[in-house]
């Protein structure tokens, strides 16, 4: 038996297995990502709100977020959320397939948007307030001075730590596999256990992650030399 056996990477089921898991995980970041810029948005809208209980309401979610484990987020979202659903919506959701990975992304997407909204509102806040002042002096309300005004000066310090938490949220989708996501670390469990060729299956899997997490590293490097922040 060879030491490495690279047929099983480059053909065959087990070929077939991992790049489907490696298919899945980008999916999953995409569908995540998508999923968590809009709210990450909104709960920077509401820390900075000026409104009290809006501005709890946005701590509250950051903090309540971002203090518990992913893992915790994960089994709830998979276990736990559905129970809380009328019994037809619960069956249909089992039915239908798409429970684990729906789980996942919901799970996925809150937690990275806790992180992105306080990435955001720090982009906010480096805009001087001269600035939303003046939108409110030209009569415009908070919400249309932050789109018309604030969040387009914001946006060019908020998109280097949002592509980094991109990043994290990229690493973060092998935790899918707890709810049994067929994504790229449940196909290399899998892969192993069907061939004991562990340091092939897992070696695919790591190269995967690496070359993934390089080409984020690589975008956001691009975006700091070609926008530079800008001092005020």
């Amino acid at each position: 038996m060879p030491v490495f056996d690279y047929s099983l990477l480059l053909s065959g089921q087990y070929h077939l297995m991992l790049v489907g898991g490696l298919l899945l995980s980008l999916q999953l970041l995409a569908a995540s990502l998508l999923a968590a810029l809009p709210i990450a948005l909104v709960v920077a809208l509401l820390r900075l709100a000026p409104v009290a209980a809006l501005r709890w309401a946005g701590f509250a979610f950051v903090e309540g977020v971002r203090n518990v484990p992913l893992l915790a987020h994960m089994l709830f979202w998979y276990f736990g959320a559905p129970e809380l659903l009328p019994e037809a919506a619960k069956q249909w959701l089992y039915d239908s397939g798409h429970a684990e990975a729906a789980a996942a992304i919901v799970a996925l997407a809150l937690y990275t948007a806790a992180f992105m909204a306080e990435d955001i509102r720090s982009g906010i806040r480096s805009v001087p307030p001269v600035q939303m002042e003046a939108g409110r002096a030209l009569g415009f309300g908070f919400l249309a001075t932050m789109r018309r005004v604030v969040l387009p000066q914001a946006l060019r310090v908020t998109v280097p730590p949002l592509i980094s938490q991109s990043l994290s949220l990229w690493k973060n989708t092998s935790i899918a596999t707890v709810v049994g996501v067929a994504e790229l670390m449940y196909q290399a469990a899998k892969v192993e256990s069907a061939t004991f060729r562990s340091v092939e299956a897992f070696a695919f899997a790591s190269a995967a992650y690496l070359t993934v997490s390089l080409l984020i590293t690589g975008m956001a490097s691009w975006y700091h030399h070609r926008y530079p922040v800008r001092t005020i």
